[in-house]
Parts: structure tokens; sequence; C-alpha cells
């Protein structure tokens, strides 16, 4: 597809979005699986804080990929018509 020239990519090539799209599919992988949790740490030690703050979703993840695969021309294939039985 090359260059993307519209929308929130404009400007990356398919080379750059391929790996970000892996790496986003692997990330809700895991987080679905329990692998990867939310989480937040907080550390304080000679009068210094520090908060880290790591949080994603499911539907976080989900949208990034659908943006990723809109991005690369990639459109989800359409569900089947229900059709009754007689």
């Amino acid at each position: 597809m090359g260059m993307i020239t519209t929308g929130i990519f404009a400007g990356m090539d398919d080379a750059g979005l391929r790996p970000a799209l892996a790496s986003a599919q692997l990330a809700l992988i895991e987080l679905m699986s329990g692998k990867a949790i939310a989480s937040i740490s907080y550390t304080q030690g000679d009068g210094a804080k520090a908060l880290t703050k790591k949080v994603t979703t499911v539907a976080e993840c989900t949208a990034l990929i659908q943006q990723l695969q809109h991005g690369l021309g990639i459109t989800p294939s359409p569900r089947r018509p229900i059709r009754f039985i007689r």
C-alpha cells in the first residue's frame, strides 16, 4: 500500500505499521490471558515521590488494532446474513 496519506497514521508506511500491529495484537493476547495486568506503583524515598501508572484495557488495545488495520487497508470481513431454516 505504501505511504499512508490520511488519518492518524499519515506519514507512516506499511513497514512501520505492520510491526506496531503485531505488537498491539500480542499485547491484547497477553492482557486477555492474564499475563499483563493494569498496575499502579508508588515509591517514596529520601522525600522524593514517584508515581508510575500503567493502564491498558482490552477496549484500548482493540481500538488501536482496528486503527492500525484501517491504516493498512485491512478490513474485517462483513458478517454473513443470518438465514432461517424452514
